[in-house]
């Protein structure tokens, strides 16, 4: 899936499903449908469960679009494009496997709080944007390249599989103290009758303090 999803000045989190991630590879083109991750409903807030005492974390930066995700461990340089909601609430995604998307319903990669960037696995029996993200580990570097001019570089902290069913929600999308970022595309298994992928792979990654 190519989604994105961040946004300037914090906006809060409103309904969403990651549809269509990934193409069916003998059939074509369907994808992460029904059973994919949801944001917290529109009001309502989602905070992580408190964890020991945080290490005090970089300064973050001010609201700007971003404009290119680079993943040099995996290969990925990708332009970005912006991923709102669709008349049924559900995030949009975009019409390939390439590029890899920013949601305009988080904050923008920098900013205090979770920034989302998805992106499709495959599409149409070809690779996408992430179809190599499950081979991130952490250490691994990923930069934003930004409106403004500015670069928000991050390093991944951890990457994990999830069913669909039982998809992080409060700790992907939840309030941090800090800037994060989220990188989320389909994994595991393709379940050909569903036409979807039965998990989600997650990348959790932290800003780095500028030298």
């Amino acid at each position: 899936m190519t989604s994105g999803r961040a946004a300037g000045v914090r906006r809060r989190p409103v309904q969403l499903r990651l549809v269509g991630l990934a193409a069916l590879f003998a059939l074509g083109a369907t994808g992460c449908a029904d059973g994919t991750p949801t944001a917290p409903a529109a009001g309502s807030s989602v905070t992580s469960t408190p964890t020991a005492a945080a290490p005090v974390q970089p300064a973050v930066l001010a609201a700007s679009v971003p404009v290119r995700v680079q993943i040099p461990a995996i290969g990925v340089d990708s332009e970005l494009m912006d991923l709102g909601l669709q008349a049924d609430g559900t995030m949009e995604v975009p019409a390939g496997g390439f590029p890899a998307g920013w949601y305009t319903g988080a904050p923008t990669p920098g900013e205090r709080g979770p920034a989302v960037l998805a992106g499709h696995v495959d599409w149409g029996g070809a690779p996408g944007v992430f179809a190599e993200l499950r081979d991130v580990v952490p250490g691994d570097e990923i930069t934003v390249s930004r409106a403004d001019g500015s670069t928000a570089v991050f390093a991944v902290q951890e990457v994990g599989q999830y069913d669909k069913d039982d998809f992080p929600t409060a700790a992907v999308y939840g309030d941090i103290d800090h800037a994060g970022l989220r990188v989320i595309t389909c994994g595991g298994v393709f379940d050909e009758l569903a036409g979807s992928y039965l998990d989600n792979t997650v990348v959790f990654a932290d800003l780095v303090p500028p030298a």
